[in-house]
């Protein structure tokens, strides 16, 4: 196996100065992307061997949303911060302003802060961006990832699929039989098990899918307002909707008040997350629980491991979740 190489060395190799090399290395701004390209090739290639000793990485951990809006991130930085504190670490935030993927600038920023490792929450990093952590021993940890993690990446999720499952099977339990969902968008991962969640229920109960009744919304209340607005004035309305996130549900809620229907006598409305702020709705949220903070914890858990160089006992982890029945869903009328 052949040693990892010097500064000097990957200069040599890409024809550039070693000055370029030692920008790219400590994450500097001002050198050319193809320049930077081609080093980082080189490094991961043959690897980089520092000649000074290893500068020692900050007592931080790089948290990365792609929206800090309502309670989902809450719940995500109490269950990092819990796992941080016990290791004397401190947790900076990144907003992404609802983009899935960071720009040059944050992974530029990242480097130069050189942080314990990142945790990406529900986005995911370019590969040439995972690249640059890799060669600097940065490790990263996908949280409730928007897209397949593949081997490569550790990750932790919950059962999106039996989720789906169990909220459409006990609306039908009920003895519901028109049920429509409103999904997330078709990127995440999370909404599409969800909606497979739903049809595997719907199948196995002999009930038909209708098209009709499977809306795409944004995991956002508004999307889940206007596509509540255009299922209730069918002319054979839905007597349930499985909204496939709690703030959905809170937009099928003002849909339904806008309609003049009552919940849960004239339509029955289930979520998914179980977000404190669902509690205080009227009537309560029947809601499938996402443990979002246990999912955190876990993934700041492995990310501590990955940083002093231990293996993962398994590098994707799927947290279960449960059913949570309250006032917001009942039988049909006859």
């Amino acid at each position: 196996m052949t040693r990892p190489l010097t500064i000097a060395q990957l200069a040599e190799l890409a024809g550039v100065s070693t000055a370029t090399v030692s920008k790219v290395v400590n994450g500097r701004a001002e050198v050319a992307p193809e320049t930077r390209a081609a080093v980082e090739s080189l490094i991961r290639r043959h690897g980089y061997r520092r000649q000074k000793r290893r500068v020692s990485p900050s007592a931080l951990v790089e948290l990365v949303f792609h929206a800090l809006e309502g309670d989902y991130p809450i719940e995500i930085i109490k269950g990092v911060g819990q796992v941080a504190r016990e290791h004397q670490l401190a947790v900076v935030l990144s907003e992404l302003q609802h983009r899935h993927v960071p720009g040059q600038g944050w992974i530029e920023g990242v480097l130069s802060r050189r942080p314990t490792g990142v945790i990406a929450v529900f986005s995911g990093l370019t590969e040439e961006q995972r690249d640059q952590l890799d060669a600097r021993d940065i490790p990263l940890v996908l949280l409730d990832p928007s897209g397949d993690p593949g081997h490569r990446l550790p990750s932790v999720g919950a059962s999106n699929w039996s989720g789906g499952l169990s909220a459409t099977r006990y609306l039908l339990d009920l003895g519901h039989r028109r049920i429509a969902i409103v999904t997330g968008p078709d990127f995440a991962l999370s909404s599409r098990a969800r909606l497979d969640g739903y049809r595997a229920a719907l199948d196995r109960a002999g009930v038909p899918i209708d098209p009709e009744l499977i809306c795409e919304g944004d995991f956002l209340a508004g999307g889940g307002l206007a596509q509540a607005h255009r299922l209730l004035r069918l002319p054979d309305r839905p007597t349930a909707i499985f909204a496939a996130n709690d703030e959905q549900a809170m937009g099928v809620y003002q849909a339904a008040y806008d309609l003049g229907l009552r919940i849960p006598d004239d339509l029955s409305v289930i979520g998914f997350d179980d977000l404190p702020a669902i509690r205080r709705a009227i009537p309560p949220l029947t809601t499938i629980r996402q443990p979002l903070t246990e999912m955190a914890a876990a993934a700041a858990t492995m990310l501590v491991t990955l940083a002093r160089g231990e293996p993962l006992q398994q590098s994707r982890l799927e947290l279960g979740t449960d059913l949570v029945i309250r006032g917001s869903t009942a039988p049909p009328k006859a």
